[in-house]
């Protein structure tokens, strides 16, 4: 199994604005500004979106870019990888969703247009019914797969149930590692709300806020399940996941470089020490994301499905390196 892609889904909004309904646990979300029309915000989301994905391009990355459609209405349409996840064996899992209006997100003919690109989808796990229980699982975005290693680490949340996170590792047989991650919201410890807020695994490198991690026995046995896995740990500050310095991606540009993706903002609030250590590993490559992380409350790594699965019944260096 590979830990890294060159092939990618993103999808282009269509109606992005602050969404109400995630903003009671994404602490990340900011208030619209009054006077800003969410036809301007959105207008500006697309703009960022559109040059974001241009700079993927011109590294060798293969973008696919589906569009949003206007109806229904789904503010966060672009944070797909937190329905889907794609698999080197043929798997494809969707997920339950904490926010109402974010499973209508969740899309058939987004698989039919990966079937259309070559890609083949052999099986379809489909854990959406957790749904009506009120347990929620949100793909790589509560999860972080370490798919050459096989371990799944999880920071537990309103959007992540233990439960479930055990069962998906069962079915795609991970190695689950469970902690709690908080943040300090208005002087009190709250769990962040995404495990790719505040850690992204590498091939050969992982960045992560080990002072999120509150309990010293977690915060160890994370570390250790990362050593054990070869990663240099480069360790973020709180202040730097509120700048969205965790949530980053490695990704295959062409003859096979490697890419750290980010944001600006998630770039500018490293120290030369931190770029100094990832550039050793592999080049880094970022776009301006301001209003999507505004308004969204997520960022470059929220924005992109990896693709893992095969092309023509046969895994190649087109699209799994």
């Amino acid at each position: 199994m590979k830990q890294v892609t060159n092939t990618i889904l993103m999808v282009r909004p269509a109606s992005f604005r602050m969404n109400e309904q995630t903003a009671v646990n994404n602490y990340y979300q900011q208030q619209e500004l009054n006077g800003i029309l969410p036809a301007t915000i959105n207008a500006q989301a697309q703009q960022e979106f559109d040059v974001f994905v241009e700079k993927l391009k011109e590294k060798g990355i293969n973008v696919i870019v589906v569009q949003d459609t206007e109806e229904p209405n789904t503010p966060d349409a672009l944070f797909p990888n937190n329905w889907i996840s794609c698999h080197e064996n043929g798997d494809v899992a969707i997920y339950p969703m904490f926010a109402e209006n974010r499973r209508l997100e969740r899309r058939e003919d987004v698989l039919h247009i990966l079937e259309e690109k070559g890609f083949e989808i052999k099986n379809v796990v489909d854990y959406t019914s957790a749904e009506e229980e009120g347990v929620f699982l949100e793909g790589t975005g509560s999860m972080i797969l370490d798919r050459e290693n096989r371990k799944a680490y999880c920071a537990l949340s309103p959007r992540a149930d233990e439960g479930l996170f055990i069962e998906f590792c069962e079915d795609f047989e991970f190695t689950p590692v469970v902690f709690n991650a908080n943040q300090t919201v208005n002087g009190e410890r709250k769990a962040i709300y995404h495990t790719n807020v505040m850690m992204c695994v590498a091939e050969t490198f992982a960045v992560i806020c080990l002072s999120s991690i509150d309990d010293k026995k977690e915060r160890k046995q994370v570390v250790n399940h990362l050593k054990e896995s070869g990663k240099e740990i480069i360790d973020i500050t709180e202040e730097q996941v509120t700048k969205f310095a965790g949530n980053m991606l490695q990704v295959v540009g062409a003859d096979l470089k490697r890419y750290l993706v980010m944001s600006s903002s998630a770039y500018n609030s490293l120290t030369d020490i931190q770029i100094d250590k990832i550039t050793k590993h592999c080049e880094i490559l970022h776009s301006s994301l301001t209003v999507i992380e505004t308004y969204g409350g997520g960022s470059a790594r929220c924005m992109i499905a990896e693709i893992f699965l095969c092309l023509l019944n046969k895994c190649t260096t087109s699209n799994v390196i």
